[in-house]
Protein backbone atom coordinates (compact mmCIF):
# COMPACT_ATOMS: atom_id res chain seq x y z
CA UNK A 1 0.00 0.00 0.00
CA UNK A 2 1.29 3.48 -0.61
CA UNK A 3 -0.17 6.04 0.86
CA UNK A 4 0.11 9.94 1.25
CA UNK A 5 -1.14 12.19 4.27
CA UNK A 6 -3.08 15.45 3.76
CA UNK A 7 -3.30 17.69 6.52
CA UNK A 8 -6.01 21.03 5.99
CA UNK A 9 -6.69 23.12 8.98
CA UNK A 10 -8.70 26.18 7.17
CA UNK A 11 -11.92 27.52 8.45
CA UNK A 12 -13.82 26.17 9.42
CA UNK A 13 -12.73 21.90 9.55
CA UNK A 14 -10.29 20.43 10.51
CA UNK A 15 -9.06 17.45 7.79
CA UNK A 16 -6.77 14.59 7.42
CA UNK A 17 -7.17 12.42 4.72
CA UNK A 18 -4.82 9.07 3.63
CA UNK A 19 -4.65 8.66 0.01
CA UNK A 20 -3.78 5.18 -1.54
CA UNK A 21 -2.64 5.88 -4.98
CA UNK A 22 -2.68 1.54 -5.68
CA UNK A 23 -6.73 1.18 -5.18
CA UNK A 24 -7.34 4.83 -5.89
CA UNK A 25 -9.17 5.52 -2.20
CA UNK A 26 -9.29 8.13 0.49
CA UNK A 27 -9.88 7.96 3.95
CA UNK A 28 -10.69 11.12 5.37
CA UNK A 29 -11.14 12.17 9.12
CA UNK A 30 -12.36 15.58 9.45
CA UNK A 31 -14.18 17.44 12.00
CA UNK A 32 -16.05 21.39 11.98
CA UNK A 33 -14.80 23.51 14.56
CA UNK A 34 -17.26 24.34 17.21
CA UNK A 35 -19.36 27.93 16.57
CA UNK A 36 -21.75 29.52 18.98
CA UNK A 37 -25.35 28.82 18.07
CA UNK A 38 -26.43 32.18 16.17
CA UNK A 39 -22.50 32.86 15.29
CA UNK A 40 -20.91 33.87 12.20
CA UNK A 41 -17.87 32.68 12.85
CA UNK A 42 -14.48 32.56 14.73
CA UNK A 43 -11.80 34.46 15.36
CA UNK A 44 -8.48 33.22 13.74
CA UNK A 45 -7.00 32.70 17.18
CA UNK A 46 -9.71 30.72 18.34
CA UNK A 47 -9.88 28.56 15.05
CA UNK A 48 -6.32 27.88 15.85
CA UNK A 49 -7.15 26.89 19.18
CA UNK A 50 -9.53 24.53 18.56
CA UNK A 51 -7.52 23.04 15.23
CA UNK A 52 -4.53 22.28 17.74
CA UNK A 53 -7.19 20.49 20.04
CA UNK A 54 -8.89 18.37 17.06
CA UNK A 55 -5.90 17.46 15.40
CA UNK A 56 -4.60 14.38 17.92
CA UNK A 57 -8.12 13.39 17.89
CA UNK A 58 -8.28 13.04 14.27
CA UNK A 59 -4.85 11.46 13.45
CA UNK A 60 -5.85 8.43 15.85
CA UNK A 61 -8.67 8.03 14.25
CA UNK A 62 -7.57 8.20 10.95
CA UNK A 63 -5.07 5.63 12.14
CA UNK A 64 -7.25 3.16 13.01
CA UNK A 65 -9.15 2.94 9.26
CA UNK A 66 -5.22 2.60 8.01
CA UNK A 67 -1.59 1.78 8.91
CA UNK A 68 0.07 5.49 9.25
CA UNK A 69 3.17 3.68 9.16
CA UNK A 70 2.47 3.07 5.30
CA UNK A 71 2.45 6.75 4.51
CA UNK A 72 5.32 7.56 2.34
CA UNK A 73 4.98 12.05 2.46
CA UNK A 74 2.67 14.38 3.89
CA UNK A 75 1.04 17.28 2.03
CA UNK A 76 -0.58 20.57 3.94
CA UNK A 77 -2.17 23.92 3.06
CA UNK A 78 -0.22 25.97 4.08
CA UNK A 79 -1.79 29.32 2.79
CA UNK A 80 -5.44 30.03 1.27
CA UNK A 81 -4.27 30.92 -2.16
CA UNK A 82 -0.45 29.90 -4.20
CA UNK A 83 0.30 33.83 -4.05
CA UNK A 84 2.93 35.99 -2.14
CA UNK A 85 1.27 37.09 0.65
CA UNK A 86 -1.64 35.02 1.46
CA UNK A 87 -2.02 34.06 5.03
CA UNK A 88 -4.18 33.16 7.53
CA UNK A 89 -2.99 31.86 10.95
CA UNK A 90 -5.37 29.03 11.04
CA UNK A 91 -3.29 26.91 8.39
CA UNK A 92 -0.14 27.32 11.22
CA UNK A 93 -1.94 24.24 13.13
CA UNK A 94 -1.57 22.09 10.63
CA UNK A 95 1.56 23.41 9.36
CA UNK A 96 3.11 22.30 12.49
CA UNK A 97 1.32 19.24 13.25
CA UNK A 98 2.10 17.83 9.67
CA UNK A 99 6.27 19.06 10.24
CA UNK A 100 6.06 17.20 13.29
CA UNK A 101 4.29 14.10 11.72
CA UNK A 102 6.82 14.25 8.68
CA UNK A 103 10.33 14.99 10.19
CA UNK A 104 9.83 12.06 13.00
CA UNK A 105 9.68 9.82 10.42
CA UNK A 106 11.37 11.39 7.77
CA UNK A 107 9.24 12.01 5.21
CA UNK A 108 9.06 14.60 2.49
CA UNK A 109 6.41 17.57 3.26
CA UNK A 110 4.92 19.29 0.11
CA UNK A 111 3.13 23.21 0.99
CA UNK A 112 0.55 23.71 -1.23
CA UNK A 113 -2.41 26.71 -1.11
CA UNK A 114 -5.84 25.70 0.34
CA UNK A 115 -7.24 26.69 -2.95
CA UNK A 116 -4.55 23.86 -4.89
CA UNK A 117 -6.40 21.44 -2.89
CA UNK A 118 -10.26 22.20 -3.45
CA UNK A 119 -9.15 22.00 -6.82
CA UNK A 120 -7.11 18.96 -6.63
CA UNK A 121 -10.05 17.13 -4.36
CA UNK A 122 -12.66 18.15 -7.10
CA UNK A 123 -10.54 16.58 -10.10
CA UNK A 124 -9.84 13.46 -7.89
CA UNK A 125 -13.32 12.53 -7.30
CA UNK A 126 -14.59 12.85 -10.69
CA UNK A 127 -12.28 11.25 -11.67
CA UNK A 128 -10.58 13.75 -13.94
CA UNK A 129 -6.66 13.82 -12.44
CA UNK A 130 -6.37 14.01 -17.04
CA UNK A 131 -6.75 17.38 -16.87
CA UNK A 132 -3.75 18.21 -14.86
CA UNK A 133 -1.98 18.05 -18.19
CA UNK A 134 -4.14 20.84 -20.21
CA UNK A 135 -5.32 24.31 -19.72
CA UNK A 136 -8.46 24.48 -17.59
CA UNK A 137 -10.96 26.83 -16.20
CA UNK A 138 -11.36 26.75 -11.78
CA UNK A 139 -13.68 27.98 -9.53
CA UNK A 140 -13.21 28.12 -5.69
CA UNK A 141 -16.40 29.05 -4.06
CA UNK A 142 -17.03 28.73 -0.20
CA UNK A 143 -17.09 31.20 2.90
CA UNK A 144 -13.38 32.61 2.00
CA UNK A 145 -13.68 32.75 -1.68
CA UNK A 146 -15.57 33.69 -4.81
CA UNK A 147 -13.01 32.94 -7.75
CA UNK A 148 -12.25 31.71 -10.79
CA UNK A 149 -8.55 30.87 -11.81
CA UNK A 150 -7.30 29.56 -15.43
CA UNK A 151 -5.09 26.46 -14.31
CA UNK A 152 -1.79 25.86 -16.46
CA UNK A 153 0.47 23.11 -16.77
CA UNK A 154 4.08 24.15 -15.00
CA UNK A 155 7.12 21.27 -14.00
CA UNK A 156 7.15 23.40 -10.76
CA UNK A 157 4.30 24.05 -9.87
CA UNK A 158 1.45 21.07 -10.22
CA UNK A 159 -1.28 23.78 -10.47
CA UNK A 160 0.07 27.26 -11.60
CA UNK A 161 -3.28 29.57 -10.98
CA UNK A 162 -4.02 32.94 -12.87
CA UNK A 163 -6.83 35.03 -10.61
CA UNK A 164 -9.07 36.15 -13.48
CA UNK A 165 -12.24 36.65 -11.70
CA UNK A 166 -13.34 37.35 -8.37
CA UNK A 167 -16.34 38.66 -6.27
CA UNK A 168 -15.92 42.47 -5.76
CA UNK A 169 -17.50 42.27 -1.96
CA UNK A 170 -19.29 39.44 -0.19
CA UNK A 171 -18.23 36.04 -0.76
CA UNK A 172 -20.91 33.33 -2.25
CA UNK A 173 -20.07 31.45 1.07
CA UNK A 174 -20.80 34.13 3.69
CA UNK A 175 -24.25 35.14 1.66
CA UNK A 176 -25.34 31.34 2.47
CA UNK A 177 -24.10 31.68 6.09
CA UNK A 178 -26.15 34.81 6.98
CA UNK A 179 -29.13 34.10 4.81
CA UNK A 180 -29.13 30.89 6.80
CA UNK A 181 -28.35 31.79 10.38
CA UNK A 182 -31.11 34.90 9.72
CA UNK A 183 -33.10 31.82 9.07
CA UNK A 184 -32.40 30.55 12.01
CA UNK A 185 -30.53 27.93 10.38
CA UNK A 186 -26.92 26.78 12.43
CA UNK A 187 -23.26 27.60 11.21
CA UNK A 188 -22.23 26.72 8.78
CA UNK A 189 -25.94 26.51 6.78
CA UNK A 190 -24.91 25.52 3.46
CA UNK A 191 -26.32 21.75 3.84
CA UNK A 192 -29.40 22.88 5.55
CA UNK A 193 -30.34 25.87 2.95
CA UNK A 194 -30.19 23.76 0.34
CA UNK A 195 -32.80 21.17 1.41
CA UNK A 196 -35.10 24.59 2.33
CA UNK A 197 -34.22 25.68 -0.97
CA UNK A 198 -35.51 22.37 -2.69
CA UNK A 199 -38.86 22.59 -0.97
CA UNK A 200 -39.50 25.54 -2.78
CA UNK A 201 -40.89 24.96 -6.61
CA UNK A 202 -41.99 28.61 -7.51
CA UNK A 203 -39.89 29.66 -10.32
CA UNK A 204 -37.72 33.20 -8.70
CA UNK A 205 -36.60 35.82 -11.02
CA UNK A 206 -32.82 37.25 -10.22
CA UNK A 207 -30.85 39.95 -12.00
CA UNK A 208 -26.78 38.96 -11.20
CA UNK A 209 -24.70 42.12 -10.97
CA UNK A 210 -22.08 41.84 -13.18
CA UNK A 211 -18.83 44.00 -13.89
CA UNK A 212 -16.58 42.68 -16.47
CA UNK A 213 -15.93 38.71 -15.28
CA UNK A 214 -16.26 39.70 -11.95
CA UNK A 215 -19.51 39.70 -10.00
CA UNK A 216 -21.49 41.59 -6.99
CA UNK A 217 -23.16 39.85 -4.16
CA UNK A 218 -23.75 42.22 -1.52
CA UNK A 219 -27.24 42.71 -2.60
CA UNK A 220 -28.39 39.14 -1.19
CA UNK A 221 -27.97 39.80 2.34
CA UNK A 222 -30.12 43.03 2.61
CA UNK A 223 -32.57 41.34 0.42
CA UNK A 224 -33.19 38.48 1.94
CA UNK A 225 -33.51 40.09 5.34
CA UNK A 226 -36.25 42.15 3.46
CA UNK A 227 -37.82 39.33 2.61
CA UNK A 228 -37.42 37.60 6.04
CA UNK A 229 -39.24 41.07 7.40
CA UNK A 230 -42.16 40.88 5.21
CA UNK A 231 -43.02 37.59 6.13
CA UNK A 232 -41.55 35.81 2.93
CA UNK A 233 -41.76 31.79 3.62
CA UNK A 234 -38.20 30.59 4.90
CA UNK A 235 -37.86 28.32 1.57
CA UNK A 236 -38.54 30.84 -0.88
CA UNK A 237 -35.65 33.19 0.83
CA UNK A 238 -33.00 29.96 0.56
CA UNK A 239 -34.51 29.76 -3.27
CA UNK A 240 -33.65 33.18 -4.05
CA UNK A 241 -30.07 32.72 -2.55
CA UNK A 242 -29.18 30.30 -4.24
CA UNK A 243 -30.47 31.22 -7.48
CA UNK A 244 -28.95 34.25 -6.97
CA UNK A 245 -25.20 32.66 -6.72
CA UNK A 246 -26.31 30.32 -8.93
CA UNK A 247 -26.82 32.88 -11.93
CA UNK A 248 -23.95 35.03 -10.75
CA UNK A 249 -21.51 31.88 -11.30
CA UNK A 250 -23.18 31.36 -14.64
CA UNK A 251 -23.16 34.89 -16.01
CA UNK A 252 -19.13 34.72 -14.57
CA UNK A 253 -18.62 31.87 -16.33
CA UNK A 254 -20.10 32.92 -19.55
CA UNK A 255 -18.10 36.05 -19.62
CA UNK A 256 -14.99 34.10 -18.94
CA UNK A 257 -15.54 31.21 -21.88
CA UNK A 258 -16.34 34.68 -23.84
CA UNK A 259 -13.08 36.24 -23.25
CA UNK A 260 -10.64 33.20 -22.72
CA UNK A 261 -11.84 30.70 -25.06
CA UNK A 262 -13.61 27.47 -24.55
CA UNK A 263 -11.88 24.90 -22.11
CA UNK A 264 -12.92 22.49 -19.66
CA UNK A 265 -14.66 23.81 -16.23
CA UNK A 266 -14.04 22.81 -12.70
CA UNK A 267 -16.18 23.72 -9.92
CA UNK A 268 -14.73 23.09 -6.23
CA UNK A 269 -15.36 24.58 -2.72
CA UNK A 270 -18.37 23.81 -0.12
CA UNK A 271 -20.63 26.18 -1.80
CA UNK A 272 -20.72 23.75 -5.25
CA UNK A 273 -22.07 20.95 -2.82
CA UNK A 274 -25.22 22.73 -3.57
CA UNK A 275 -27.80 20.67 -5.04
CA UNK A 276 -29.61 23.01 -7.49
CA UNK A 277 -26.00 25.11 -8.70
CA UNK A 278 -24.31 21.75 -9.50
CA UNK A 279 -27.02 20.39 -11.23
CA UNK A 280 -27.52 23.43 -13.34
CA UNK A 281 -24.39 24.96 -14.10
CA UNK A 282 -23.13 20.74 -14.49
CA UNK A 283 -26.11 20.55 -17.26
CA UNK A 284 -25.40 23.74 -18.67
CA UNK A 285 -21.52 23.53 -19.04
CA UNK A 286 -20.50 19.87 -18.35
CA UNK A 287 -18.30 20.61 -16.09
CA UNK A 288 -16.33 18.92 -13.39
CA UNK A 289 -17.64 18.63 -9.78
CA UNK A 290 -16.43 17.28 -6.93
CA UNK A 291 -18.36 14.97 -4.90
CA UNK A 292 -20.42 16.42 -2.12
CA UNK A 293 -17.92 14.49 0.31
CA UNK A 294 -15.11 15.96 -0.68
CA UNK A 295 -16.55 19.63 -1.70
CA UNK A 296 -16.24 20.89 1.68
CA UNK A 297 -12.74 19.66 3.03
CA UNK A 298 -9.71 19.43 0.17
CA UNK A 299 -6.84 17.29 2.89
CA UNK A 300 -7.83 14.81 0.15
CA UNK A 301 -6.74 17.40 -2.52
CA UNK A 302 -3.48 18.00 -0.67
CA UNK A 303 -2.78 13.95 -0.33
CA UNK A 304 -2.85 14.11 -4.09
CA UNK A 305 -0.68 16.49 -4.58
CA UNK A 306 1.99 14.71 -2.25
CA UNK A 307 1.51 11.74 -4.54
CA UNK A 308 1.52 13.32 -7.71
CA UNK A 309 4.91 15.59 -6.32
CA UNK A 310 6.34 12.28 -5.15
CA UNK A 311 5.51 10.56 -8.77
CA UNK A 312 3.15 8.07 -7.32
CA UNK A 313 0.33 9.40 -9.57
Amino acid sequence: MSLFLGVDTSNYTTSLAAVDTVNMTAIQSKKLLPVAEGSLGLRQSDAVFHHTVQLPVLFDNLAAECSLSDVKAVGVSVSPRSEEGSYMPCFLAGVSASTAFASSRGLNLHRFSHQQGHIAAALFSADRLDLLSEKFLAFHVSGGTTEAVIVSPDNENILKTQLVATSLDLKAGQAVDRVGVALGLRFPAGKQLDELACRCDEKIKVKPVIRGCDCSLSGIENKCKKMIADGVAAEKVARYCIEYICASLDAMTQALLDKYGKMPLVFSGGVMSNSIISKRLGEKYGAVFAKPEFSCDNAVGTAVLTAIMEKSL
